[in-house]
């Protein structure tokens, strides 16, 4: 086979295994959606939560982590301090369900079917939004949209940085000015144009940049350390990895484990958590993922400070080495 024909052969053969492998990774997580664990609270007499949490256990094995509370109030502080995504709360009427749609659409959707099931022949159990999602987007669908933009443009800022500017300092500038202005840009979008998330601008703005920078920080920091590999690592796991896993359309418990918690360490998955906790709950549950953002952000930023040394030292040890040859 002549070098042209093998060539072309290659490249079908390469675009047929990337076609495949973004099927694979953007397709799987959402056709195994399913409760693994989901944290769910019961609430009311000992007794009579008891007979619910173990009815729960039978009839869903596996799918809810239970926590028993002694009374609505509890449970109430529970969702609102991301503890939840919903609770049962026994009462002599019946039970009662409470969900956070805000922490997930997709769970609140999956409870309130729950909610049917609870009351047996009688008239389902009625179901409260304690944490409701924005009313401009009360599935979620904006909200999880948002992700793949967010990652794509810090690809792209990344490689833009690595590629065409040179040295440390003005690649950190750029990730800086990049994570100010797009976190600036997309908070004003989401809050204005789309209106699908509430809560104070400055803070919904620091946490699209903070989440802009780990992903542009982590291209360009791999990218400047190891060259065009590194570019491609880092592209295609936050890509095909930190999207499909970050949750965002759904929530970490309802995918495949330990993928789940895959996508929480990486920065698509983090941001769209840490976006929920300071948009609806007051910043409740934003420690583990802001430290993720963080750590990614720190990382990149040493990579390239790093990278752009070593590579600015290297033309100095070769003049030594050429003066110390010529001496000789």
């Amino acid at each position: 086979m002549h070098a042209p024909a093998m060539r072309a052969v290659a490249a079908v053969a390469a675009a047929v295994a990337i076609q495949a492998l973004m099927i694979v990774a953007f397709g799987w997580p959402s056709a195994r959606l399913s409760a693994r664990d989901v944290p769910l609270v019961v609430a009311g007499p000992p007794e009579a939560a008891a007979t619910v949490a173990g009815r729960l256990a039978a009839e869903r094995p596996g799918a809810f982590e239970i926590k028993r509370l002694p009374d609505e109030r509890a449970a109430r502080a529970a969702l609102g301090d991301r503890e939840a995504y919903g609770a049962i709360v026994v009462t002599p009427a019946g039970p009662r369900v409470m969900v956070a749609s805000a922490a997930s659409p997709a769970i609140a959707q999956q409870l309130g079917q729950l909610a049917e099931r609870l009351s047996g022949r009688g008239p389902a159990a009625p179901v409260e939004d304690v944490v409701p999602a924005d009313g401009d987007d009360p599935r979620g669908a904006a909200f999880g949209s948002m992700v793949l933009p967010l990652v794509m443009s810090g690809i792209a800022a990344g490689a833009l940085l690595t590629f065409l500017v040179s040295g440390a300092a003005w690649r950190l500038a750029g990730l800086a000015g990049f994570a100010v202005a797009g976190g600036a840009a997309i908070a004003g979008i989401a809050q204005s144009w789309l209106s699908v998330l509430p809560g104070d601008y400055l803070a919904v703005a620091g946490v699209a940049g903070l989440g802009s920078l780990a992903v542009a920080g982590a291209v360009t920091g791999l990218g400047t350390a190891l060259g065009r590999p590194g570019l491609g690592l880092a592209a295609l796991t936050m890509l095909l990895l930190g999207n499909p896993l970050s949750g965002a359309t759904s929530a970490p418990e309802l995918l495949p484990q330990p993928w789940g918690s895959v996508g929480q360490a990486l920065p698509p998955g983090a941001t769209a958590t840490l976006l929920r906790s300071v948009a609806f709950f007051d910043g409740a549950g934003a420690a583990a993922p802001l430290g993720v953002l963080l750590a990614w952000a720190g990382a990149g930023i040493l990579l390239t400070a790093a990278g752009v040394f070593r590579a600015r030292s290297r033309p100095a040890v070769a003049d030594r080495r050429d003066s110390a040859a010529l001496v000789s």
